[in-house]
């Protein structure tokens, strides 16, 4: 048998799950705010941070190996007293250094300067740590997360892209050199056995916590399939399991096999998750052809109706203004409590995830006259559309968002019409604004039906601060506007618009002040002098590369 410190070094490898296979998988099933989706994101990520306490758990265990289990309390004791001193001093400074830093580096505007910045701090944190006595993996963690925490943290993703991927390929390099091709095909048969029981055991623990959780059978066991397979900090923890001698190589040669065929049939597997979830719950059979039959039933008799997606404030509001106009609608929903309150009081609305083919073919999907998405989710969104478009393209679709980040997404992808809602209350306010002011209705009206048809282009972007960086995430793909001055020595002086072409970067020039005057939407014979301010609209991400481009040629 082997030493129960090896054991809990393969136990942890073993333990992880691959973010980038399955992230990418459920973005592209547009399953990522499905409910398993959320949960196995939430899984991925607890798992990424548990990586910090293994990465300097392993180190410690190693020390053990010879001495026995009498030094083990104080090697483990001393091992987190020095990790704690180490992300005390990193965390404590480095969130207080970092910003300023980063700051005085972006003074220089120089591209080949900051990129260098950001291998030194990488590379800087990684000797740190390794000095302490810690892994150099984790101080490479470390520094990604005291830069994500800085305002650059999108221009440095923008300048690292060229690495990512070579970096990548070399880690999965590096992966595949430490495979011994001979001893793997001489233990074939236990590589087998492992492959088997990492992916059942793994998908079957999981499927089991899960459903102790709360979670019905069909989310349990979609989240434990999602979940089966071996992650690219496994592949990390046994390399430096391997390095420090915690685990021989004999051992590590088949595990590590079967951690790289986990992560080649992963993609199968979360391929037909969805048909093994049905097949292994009985109730989820059970439970969606009872829905089906509910919905079915509603409709059965209804020609013209109207689908609403979603029950909430918004989907309400609308079934009551077309109740007064006597048309039929039925509503669909995933809440509980809300369902039982609404079909109480005698409201059209039944339980069912309108995301779903079947659920929409069983609420009358072929009868129905229009279909409204009330819920500003983009991702279920563009599944309703795309089932739409399957089965019955000419029916008009009008879906509602938050703002207009997803407008043209939205259209493309079949919308008849699109609401976003910032923009719809911007709107509502101009127009009391400019009626109170004493602006014609007609012509209130008229610039009102302007900006719709010109899909809110007026509203698109808008200056940042401080308080719109609390979701960030969302934030770095919404356009936006930026100032930006034109200093002496920049490459832009003397060049026009069009010479700049900024619209290849995908950055609108909305206006150019100079002086005491403003030009709004600039055309491209417009040449830059110094000390003209461009207003510029777009993605954080383009206009860093744009601001480069006016600066630097």
């Amino acid at each position: 048998g082997l030493d129960w410190r090896v054991g809990l070094a393969l136990g942890g490898a073993l333990a992880m799950s691959s973010t980038a296979i399955v992230s990418k998988m459920l973005a592209e099933r547009l399953e990522l705010n499905s409910p398993h989706g959320r949960q196995v994101i939430g899984v991925l990520l607890f798992q990424d941070l548990a990586v910090v306490p293994l990465l300097i758990l392993v180190p410690a265990l190693a020390l053990t190996v010879d001495s026995g289990d009498a030094d083990l309390g104080m090697t483990l004791a001393i091992a987190l007293l020095k990790a704690a001193v180490v992300l005390a001093l990193i965390l404590f400074f480095g969130q207080r250094l970092m910003r300023p830093w980063f700051h005085l580096v972006a003074r220089q505007k120089s591209s080949e300067l900051f990129v260098l910045n950001v291998l030194l701090i990488t590379l800087g944190l990684a000797w740190f740590t390794d000095i302490a006595g810690l892994s150099l993996a984790l101080g490479a963690f470390l520094a990604g997360m005291l830069i994500s925490e800085t305002e650059y943290r999108y221009q440095v993703e923008d300048d690292i892209k060229p690495f990512r991927d070579i970096l990548l390929g070399l880690f999965f390099v590096t992966i595949g050199m430490l495979l011994d091709v001979q001893v793997v095909m001489q233990n074939f048969l236990w590589v087998a056995l492992l492959l088997v029981a990492l992916v059942a055991l793994k998908a079957a623990l999981i499927a089991g916590l899960s459903r102790l959780f709360s979670a019905d059978s069909g989310m349990a066991v979609r989240t434990g399939l999602n979940l089966a397979q071996a992650g690219e900090f496994g592949f990390v923890l046994l390399a430096q399991a391997g390095a420090l001698g915690l685990v021989d190589n004999p051992t590590m040669q088949p595990v590590l096999a079967a951690m790289v065929l986990s992560m080649l049939v992963a993609p199968f597997i979360v391929e037909r998750s969805e048909h093994m979830a049905r097949h292994f719950s009985a109730t989820e059979w059970m439970n969606r052809a009872l829905q089906l039959t509910t919905i079915a039933a509603q409709t059965m008799d209804e020609q013209g109706h109207v689908i609403l997606c979603g029950y909430g404030r918004s989907g309400q509001n609308l079934s009551r203004l077309l109740e007064r106009e006597s048309i039929p609608f039925i509503a669909l929903d995933l809440d509980p409590q809300r369902i039982h309150e609404a079909t109480a009081a005698g409201e059209t609305v039944v339980y069912g995830d309108a995301a779903r083919r079947e659920v929409l073919i069983a609420a009358g999907l072929m009868r129905a006259k229009v279909l409204v998405v009330s819920y500003a989710d983009t991702a279920s969104a563009l599944r309703i559309l795309s089932h739409v478009r399957a089965l019955r393209p000419e029916l008009p679709v009008v879906v509602r968002t938050l703002d207009d980040t997803d407008i043209d997404l939205l259209k493309e992808a079949g919308a008849a019409e699109v609401v976003a809602e910032i923009m719809e209350g911007s709107l509502m306010l101009a127009s009391h604004a400019l009626m109170l002011f004493g602006l014609p209705l007609n012509r209130v009206m008229e610039r009102i039906r302007e900006t719709r048809e010109q899909r809110y282009s007026l509203f698109r972007g808008f200056f940042h601060g401080t308080t719109d960086e609390a979701d960030a995430t969302e934030e770095q793909m919404q356009s936006r506007l930026h100032s930006m001055l034109i200093t002496p020595g920049s490459a832009a002086i003397g060049m026009t618009l069009g010479e700049l072409d900024l619209g290849g970067l995908l950055v609108e020039v909305t206006a150019v002040r100079r002086r005491n005057t403003r030009e709004l939407l600039p055309d491209a014979e417009t040449r830059l002098e110094v000390g003209d301010v461009v207003v510029l609209r777009g993605t954080q991400e383009n206009l860093a590369a744009a601001e480069i481009r006016l600066l630097q040629g």
